[in-house]
């Protein structure tokens, strides 16, 4: 950023840096210590839903390559379309392979960026569930949501029952808690609610 931009008042954005995603396992740990919610084995990349065929050869270049993954204990990805309109590839891995789950997201997005689908990256996310001895109600559910554009994290926590509500003291204890382990997002209003989300 040049003086120029300084007293202008211009920002440039934040750059995507998607080894970030590699920090998750170990904020994983911090997380069932803190906060008692451990992996579910659960995640998914959002984008802005594409059409044609450029669209559909990587995705089939994405299936193919975590498909071949012979380590793979889990369902094969899927494509899914959301209630409101985006995209989802969610992947499903065994609870304790985080990082072969950090792995398929990162290789989601690494594919999207090289083919040209950068722009349309919105997030990707890890399931968390309480185990019930870190003081949260077995079975509450937790993401991790990473902001592509942003290079950050931040949790979501619906409430479960009826209706769209979350719980924000959970959030905020969570945000505390991985404040060493992960780039946590600080601008609150950013922290959008994935209400229904694949891997949730």
């Amino acid at each position: 950023m040049g003086l120029l931009d300084i007293l202008l008042g211009r920002t440039k954005p934040a750059v995507a840096d998607l080894d970030r995603l590699f920090a998750l396992p170990s904020a994983a740990v911090t997380l069932q210590a803190a906060a008692g919610f451990t992996p579910t084995g659960q995640g998914a990349v959002c984008f802005a839903t594409v059409e044609g065929p450029a669209f559909e050869q990587t995705h089939r270049e994405v299936q193919a390559l975590l498909d071949a993954d012979t380590e793979r204990t889990g369902p094969p990805v899927r494509l899914l379309r959301d209630e409101y309109g985006y995209s989802w590839l969610l992947s499903h891995r065994a609870p304790e392979e985080l990082p072969f789950l950090v792995n398929d997201l990162h290789a989601v997005n690494s594919a999207m960026e090289v083919n040209g689908f950068g722009p349309q990256l919105l997030c990707s996310l890890a399931g968390f569930r309480a185990d019930g001895e870190g003081g949260g109600e077995p079975g509450r559910r937790l993401a991790l949501v990473y902001l592509y554009k942003r290079g950050t994290f931040y949790p979501f926590a619906p409430l479960p029952g009826a209706g769209q509500r979350r719980d924000s003291a959970l959030e905020l204890q969570v945000r505390a808690a991985l404040a060493d382990d992960l780039p946590v997002e600080q601008d609150l209003s950013r922290w959008f609610p994935v209400w229904g989300a694949p891997g949730l």
